[in-house]
């Protein structure tokens, strides 16, 4: 193999390298799949890259990644039992279990926004606010 050849992008695939990014596959597992360098794959998303933001930019609205938050069962329990959004419900249901002794915690990946949004309505289970 020459070497200009292991560092190419990797050919006709840019969209689906972009999806499978923005969807939330590491870099190096993109890399391996497709037989090219990290960096080929790095430079094929540089613009979706947190690091690359649209600064002075008002028309084109910020990109959002996914992010992965441990939660405790029991605030899992509580959401499943709440009305939800629809994607905070398939971010949900989509969260993998990890048993912790008789417990449990949910891995859920999702954008921000709907962090925010399960966060917002975990809000009662912090109890009356005490006067300062």
């Amino acid at each position: 193999m020459h070497i200009s050849e292991m560092f190419r992008r990797p050919a006709g695939k840019t969209d689906a390298v972009r999806t499978a990014y923005l969807e939330g596959r590491p870099i190096a597992a993109l890399a391996r799949e497709h037989g090219v360098s990290r960096g080929a794959i790095r430079t094929t998303v540089a613009d979706l890259m947190p690091e690359h933001t649209a600064v002075g930019r008002e028309d084109v609205p910020a990109l959002e990644l996914p992010v992965t938050l441990v939660m405790p069962g029991k605030v899992a329990d509580f959401l499943r039992a709440a009305e939800l959004e629809p994607a905070e419900r398939a971010a949900l249901d989509h969260g993998v279990t990890v048993r912790r002794g008789q417990s449990y915690t949910l891995r859920v990946s999702a954008i921000p926004s709907e962090h925010r949004g399960l966060l917002a309505r975990c809000q009662s289970l912090d109890g009356p606010r005490a006067p300062q």
